[in-house]
């Protein structure tokens, strides 16, 4: 028997593997799917079914990819919707893997035709349930993304779903959502690794609400939605195949790169402390780890991509952004700043200061711009600095015009990453007196500006 769950770093969004006498089923499975044929291939499996819980929003699905290559049946939820490929699965529909049976169940509320997928052990007892993002560790999914006009509607057949479907299989049964905590799929999704339905029972805090209207009033409230959710609507409607694999960018000479930079995006994926010291000029700043989570707010996807990076696996910025439907990858920086530096380059820098230096300058009474690119929850559980000013790096963009040419801009987050960030978003359009405060709320000592 095979049972595996694959985590998509960033993300945090989970497939799964579901295997027995030799058969596989693949539930969600990302756009970079090898990983899903290596593990079936090395335990002698064929991947024979693609089962998806819902039209996501959050990354590309792999199915049309993981099809190509394994002659694998894919069975889409939301029939309503107008898909590409693949067929709509069915409430009530299975699928044998070996003696393992899958049966779909109907549950609606985060989109129309979401679909959960119950497993049935050897002797045909239930034993775990996919929810795909009807139901989390501690949360549920959300219901805005038909747009608050239909919240409503949406949220109470969440509540039939969780109530009266879910919530009835037993609270031995596994519950296997389609993402952890720090996906945008779920505003409060827990630390919980693994969970049952009766720890969601009783942990979960929607599952409290028992009465249907409390539930839906609590529910139907409106999330942040990054602008590529747009995009990834679409392709996994018509689906997104990789022809030819993972993209590889080509590496590219000093001179070759700046010319390509002319009409392209850079991309530095470097540490914030390596962007900060010299970068390639109009460069956006976002650290590897960060790409999944951050990407998709401020790249456009109609300029090809550029790639300065520094680390020991080159191909994880590539699946990091084709996760999330940038293709355009035509180049990476061959030898890094230090042949830039070596052609003749211009590099561009931005500076930096200690958490410890800055209250120690408003120790000094100095007057000074901070700006906080923390979300307003983060700053209101962690401690708020008094005069700064709030903007959520998300929401940088569209204020930009709020924040001053004329001062010194001090840009404060929890580390420095995402400050690092901001700067590059602020640089990119014409802002030059920046610092970027490296630490966070762990090394404040302001004497006279405590935190709030």
């Amino acid at each position: 028997m095979l049972f595996e769950r694959i985590e998509s770093e960033g993300i945090a969004h989970y497939s799964y593997i579901i295997g027995d006498g030799h058969q596989a089923i693949v539930i969600d499975p990302r756009r970079d799917c090898d990983i899903y044929i290596d593990r079936t291939l090395r335990r002698g499996f064929r991947i024979t079914a693609i089962l998806e819980t819902h039209r996501n929003e959050d990354y590309v699905i792999g199915s049309t990819e993981l099809a190509s290559r394994t002659g694998a049946e894919i069975y889409h939820a939301d029939e309503q919707l107008d898909y590409q490929y693949g067929q709509a699965a069915t409430d009530g529909q299975s699928w044998q893997a070996g003696q393992l049976k899958i049966t779909a169940i109907h549950s609606p509320g985060h989109t129309l035709g979401s679909m959960s997928y119950l497993l049935h052990d050897p002797d045909g007892r239930p034993w775990i349930v996919f929810t795909g993002d009807a139901l989390f560790a501690g949360d549920v999914g959300r219901v805005d993304l038909l747009g608050m006009d239909r919240a409503e509607e949406l949220a109470g057949q969440l509540y039939d779903t969780l109530f009266d479907k879910l919530l009835t299989l037993g609270d031995d049964i596994i519950v296997c959502p389609a993402h952890g905590s720090g996906s945008l799929c779920g505003s409060a999704i827990a630390e919980r690794t693994w969970t049952t339905m009766g720890l969601e029972r009783r942990l979960n805090p929607m599952l409290q609400l028992k009465d249907r209207p409390e539930f839906i009033a609590k529910a139907a409230r409106e999330l942040e939605r990054p602008p590529y959710f747009r995009r990834m609507e679409r392709l996994n409607l018509e689906g997104a195949p990789l022809p030819g694999g993972l993209p590889a960018p080509v590496p590219l000479t000093a001179h070759e790169f700046a010319e390509k930079a002319q009409t392209s995006i850079v991309l530095d994926t470097r540490s914030n402390l390596s962007f900060c010291a010299a970068h390639v000029p109009q460069s956006l700043s976002i650290w590897s780890e960060g790409l999944p989570g951050f990407v998709g707010w401020f790249m456009p996807y109609d300029k090809p991509i550029l790639l300065v990076n520094e680390s020991d696996d080159p191909n994880r910025a590539v699946r990091y952004l084709i996760r999330l439907g940038y293709d355009q990858l035509v180049g990476s920086l061959a030898g890094g700043l230090l042949d830039w530096h070596m052609a003749g380059q211009e590099s561009g820098a931005i500076r930096t200061v200690t958490v410890q230096t800055l209250c120690s300058l408003l120790d000094e009474e100095e007057k000074l711009y901070i700006l906080d690119v923390r979300s307003s929850d983060e700053a209101t559980s962690a401690g708020e600095i008094p005069n700064a000013q709030q903007i959520h790096i998300t929401q940088l963009p569209h204020r930009m015009s709020e924040v001053p040419r004329d001062r010194s801009v001090y840009i404060f987050c929890g580390s420095g990453l995402r400050s690092t960030v901001a700067a590059s978003l602020l640089q990119r359009q014409g802002w030059k007196n920046m610092a970027v405060v490296l630490g966070g709320l762990a090394g404040w000592s302001s004497v006279s500006c405590p935190l709030k």
